[in-house]
């Protein structure tokens, strides 16, 4: 009790939901500590509205709420996407790829206000907390960590829905719908309560980004997403910046019912969960690298690249955002997609993305040399040589089988 007792003052990443309410009034009573309600605007939208003010009345005694879109699209997203990263081949890391940029600038307004610990909503069994907690040991190992979810006495979110009644917390989760979203710029996930059941299926009025593909218009629609050195800078010519395009990406993929996924995964800590994603402007993006990659990148390059991708994504999902071996992965990912230069052509429908073209300026795709009806400097009578070397070792084998 003695570390407890010198806690004075503590960085609580705080969204206004559920968990984070109850963890701000709790660590006051708790603690006994002054508490800093800090949020980042990572594309949450009309869940930010009155944010500060509910924390104030809620116990904080400073409320910051501070706009990282940019630098989380930027810096965190797009990187991801020229890795190519997507979980268990399933899941496209929008949670995940959100925490460390929230922990980081945590830490970092935790310095600022002479705070000794820092707090986190993420329960015990989940990913979350893994992901928090090794931001904060890989940039900030002095600060204390407090994690009300592996102290305090609450069994799980009724509980807390009880809590927030009695203390007159204001919320907006109820015991019918229990379920936990978390939104930012790249998706919306659902997890928990009535999610838990993988047999049921999830309500429809559930979904915030995307309408149900069955009905979306019966119209397709083509766009054209550009790449520069890796990075998506454009949707149909107009330049935009990073946050703005993954948004309007949103708004036009989500119109078509694109993006959405109902996963059961395995999570860091060993057991088997159930989410439900919605990442529509993120899913039209990974079509789009697919399309200019496979002109632009090196077969080697892109095998090589395509092998790592499970290890890459395991890095964002466990929470190794700020690990050396991740750092050094970004930085072979990052110099191979210095040619991922050009033009995707892609169209959606009724919860469909299929390229339909591309173009590059330094493609190598050579339409004289792939040709049927021109040699383009290709000699097939080459390839009988090539084709025997390749075999040798197979019918080496097969002669030895035979004895001979």
């Amino acid at each position: 009790m003695a570390a407890e007792t010198a806690i004075r003052r503590i960085v609580l990443a705080y969204s206004g939901g559920l968990d984070t309410s109850v963890i701000l009034r709790w660590l006051g009573e708790r603690y006994g500590a002054e508490v800093i309600a800090f949020c980042a605007d990572v594309g949450q939208g009309a869940e930010l509205a009155g944010l500060s003010e509910r924390a104030r009345q809620t116990g904080a005694t400073k409320a910051i709420v501070e706009d990282l879109r940019e630098e989380f699209a930027k810096d965190y997203v797009f990187p991801m996407l020229r890795a190519g990263a997507i979980y268990e081949n399933q899941y496209l890391l929008g949670t995940s790829i959100a925490r460390p940029l929230i922990a980081r600038r945590q830490v970092e307004i935790a310095r600022q206000e002479g705070a000794d610990a820092v707090a986190h909503g993420a329960t015990g069994k989940g990913n979350d907390q893994v992901r928090f907690e090794l931001t904060y040991a890989a940039l900030a190992p002095e600060l204390r960590i407090v994690a009300p979810w592996r102290e305090w006495e609450f069994r799980g979110r009724r509980d807390l829905i009880a809590y927030a009644e009695a203390q007159r917390i204001p919320i907006t989760v109820t015991a019918e719908k229990p379920y936990s979203t978390d939104r930012n710029l790249l998706h919306v996930s659902y997890e928990g309560g009535v999610l838990e059941d993988p047999w049921r299926a999830p309500y429809e009025d559930m979904f915030q980004l995307t309408v149900a593909p069955e009905r979306a218009p019966d119209r397709a629609e083509e766009i054209d997403v550009e790449l520069e050195a890796g990075v998506p800078v454009a949707v149909n010519g107009e330049r935009l910046s990073p946050a703005a395009l993954l948004a309007r990406l949103n708004t036009v993929a989500g119109a078509h019912g694109i993006g959405r996924a109902d996963v059961v995964e395995n999570r860091y800590v060993g057991m088997k969960s159930r989410g439900v994603y919605e990442t529509p402007g993120g899913t039209v993006l990974r079509a789009a690298f697919q399309a200019v990659e496979s002109l632009t990148l090196d077969r080697e390059v892109a095998h090589l690249r395509d092998g790592l991708v499970p290890r890459y994504a395991e890095m964002v999902y466990y929470g190794y955002w700020f690990a050396p071996e991740r750092f050094m992965l970004q930085a072979a990912i990052d110099e191979a997609m210095r040619a991922v230069t050009g033009t995707a052509r892609l169209r959606l429908y009724r919860g469909s993305v299929r390229i339909v073209g591309r173009r590059a300026p330094r493609s190598l795709y050579d339409p004289r040399l792939v040709s049927f009806d021109e040699a383009g400097g290709y000699r097939q009578e080459d390839a009988g040589g090539f084709i025997r070397l390749a075999a040798l070792r197979l019918r080496i084998r097969a002669l030895a089988e035979r004895g001979r």
